[in-house]
């Protein structure tokens, strides 16, 4: 029982749901504003219809795969949950995907996003962000290190 507890405490330790602004630096400072052709404003809309910014994201769809982590990246393609027979592109366990320390989430992201169908694999950003003018309503946010114009797309 001792046990039991201590791990939903490290699970809950390991759990983030970011702030937009937030997001959007951390996103920038690991090299997303651009990427594959892809802007910052489409990566945190995408993010936003997605997981709405929570690590800890999951969920399943019908086929028997899951969609993990803020970018709910999915186990048949991207990612190993040991539940189904996985492809495993970006050669990570899908666990890794659902802590606060998104390095891993990234990095599969941008391989995602390598793929021929690119940014256009998630549903998310397809339904509510594509065509859209996410700059419509933006506002420059200042932080020490960088300033990041933020884009704010809430209907």
């Amino acid at each position: 029982m001792r046990s039991l507890l201590v791990l939903l405490l490290v699970a809950a330790a390991s759990a983030k749901v970011f702030e937009r602004c937030e997001w959007a630096r951390k996103l920038k400072a690991s090299g997303m504003d651009g990427y594959y052709g892809v802007s910052l404003a489409d990566w945190v809309c995408l993010t936003r219809w997605e997981s709405n910014y929570n690590t800890m994201a999951k969920n399943y769809n019908t086929d028997g795969s899951t969609d993990f982590g803020i970018f709910q990246i999915n186990s048949y393609w991207w990612c190993n949950d040991y539940i189904i027979n996985s492809h495993n592109a970006c050669g990570i366990n899908c666990s890794v995907l659902l802590s606060d320390d998104v390095t891993a989430a990234i990095n599969c992201a941008k391989r995602v996003v390598r793929d021929p169908q690119g940014i256009s694999a998630w549903y998310g950003w397809r339904y509510n962000c594509e065509g859209r003018d996410l700059t419509r309503s933006n506002r420059r946010i200042s932080s020490a290190s960088s300033n990041v114009l933020v884009f704010l797309y809430l209907r």
